[in-house]
This record gives structure tokens, sequence and C-alpha cells, in this order.
């Protein structure tokens, strides 16, 4: 629930920011009662919010990097959310046995970035391993758009296009080879998506007008984010969901 609640909180306020999001090829997405693993370039700190977003009320388990949960409040809202965390340096076999587990036992999905760090083109071997073992296909995704706060803030244009799943059940062994191929069609796929979006990306404005519903709802916002810092602040010294985040 608190998934759910969050994601919209979020989403709202991505759209008192920007205003100008456009989805395409949602037709595409593996239905809500499959499992998969969702991927997509890691360009923003909001790509993700975009993505679950798009396929609500899909929930996911997401790898986070161990730095993100030092903050109370910000942990707390992750863990709740599905998030867990990985040592990047030293990542142990749960980075990749929690996620198997969810995929397996629940109707959770894994979103996760190949990349693993923003801007990087590099597709690690880690999804095919997963997706492989879990037996589920990989959902492709892409985000054009501002990858700077200060685009967001102008309403620069925010495109998500969305891929045909890709089915890996016929590479027989994640040896080097066959992760190489996983990474293959991941990049190939994200390469053709990024060039459908050429033609219809462009920096278009929202209307100005937009500004007398805007204004309100940002404070709207403000109220609705205290409220949630405050009960997640007080909820983090009585509901640790790092305890339920089992799926033995």
């Amino acid at each position: 629930m608190f998934y759910a609640y969050l994601r919209t909180l979020v989403s709202f306020l991505l759209w008192i920011v920007n205003g100008n999001i456009h989805y395409h090829n949602k037709e595409r997405l593996l239905p809500n009662d499959v499992n998969y693993v969702y991927v997509a370039p890691h360009r923003t700190f909001w790509d993700p919010v975009f993505m679950a977003y798009a396929v609500r009320p899909k929930q996911f388990v997401v790898m986070a990097k161990k730095e993100l949960f030092t903050n109370r409040i910000f942990a707390w809202w992750i863990r709740m959310c599905g998030a867990f965390p990985v040592d990047r340096d030293k990542p142990s076999t749960d980075a990749i046995r929690y996620p198997i587990n969810a995929l397996k036992k629940t109707n959770k999905s894994l979103l996760m970035f190949p990349s693993g760090s923003r801007h990087s083109t590099d597709v690690k071997g880690g999804v095919a391993v997963i997706a492989k073992m879990a037996k589920v296909k990989i959902q492709p995704a892409v985000y054009v758009g501002p990858t700077t706060f200060k685009g967001l803030l102008k309403r620069e244009r925010v495109d998500m296009n969305f891929g045909e799943p890709i089915d890996i059940s016929d590479i027989k062994r994640m040896n080097d080879e066959g992760i190489a191929e996983v990474s293959r069609r991941i990049q190939a796929s994200f390469d053709a998506l990024d060039a459908e979006m050429v033609p219809v990306h462009d920096n278009k404005k929202p209307n100005p007008l937009m500004w007398l519903l805007w204004i309100p709802a940002a404070l709207l916002a403000v109220v609705w984010l205290l409220f949630t810092a405050i009960f997640s602040l007080f909820s983090s010294f009585i509901w640790n969901p790092a305890k339920h985040q089992k799926f033995d």
C-alpha cells in the first residue's frame, strides 16, 4: 500500500515540476500478472519513477546502492517500496538470491539498471543471470529527456518508450558467451527505442496557462510532502521493513 502511495506522491511532484511527460508503445509491456526484469539505461535520478508509474499497479523490488540507505527517512521510504541495499564494491550472493526469490515467490517484478551507474552504456551481466534463474523475460524501456534538474524545471519534454519483451530462454548457459548475448540483445533494444524517439522528441513546452493549476497544486504538494516526511520519521521507529523483505 505504501509503495502505491509514495509512487503517486513522487509522480505528482514530478508532474508539478515538469508536466510534459509522454509514454509510448505501452502495448508492448508484459501483462501486470506476469513477473519480469524491467530494465532501462540509468540516465537520471527520476527515471525509475516514470518507469514505475507507467506500469502501475505493478510493483517492484529494486536494487539500490547501499549509500542511499544512510538517511533514515529516505531509507525507510525506499525499503517500503521494495528497495534492498547492494554493496557494489563487495556484492554478496544476496544481491542475486533476493530478486530471484521475489520474482519466483511474489507478484513483484524487478526494476534494475543493467549499466549500474547513471550515464554508463555498459550492460552488466547481473540482469542475464537473474532473468535466467528466475525464468522470466526482460522488459526494456528508455528515458529520453532532461538529465539535469534545471532542464526538468524548464519543462523540457520527457519521453518514456517501451520495447518488446526479450526472451532469453533459448540461451542454455549463462557463461561469458551467454551473458554477452543477453547484453547484446538488451543494448540493441535500447538503441532501437532511442532511435524511435528521434522523430517525436522535441522541447515544446506545455501551455503556460497550466500555471493556474500548478500553483495551487504545488502548495498542496508541500503540505502532502511534509505530512509524509513526519509520518515516515515516526514510522521508521515502529516498523522495520527490512525484517519483512524475506521470501523464503
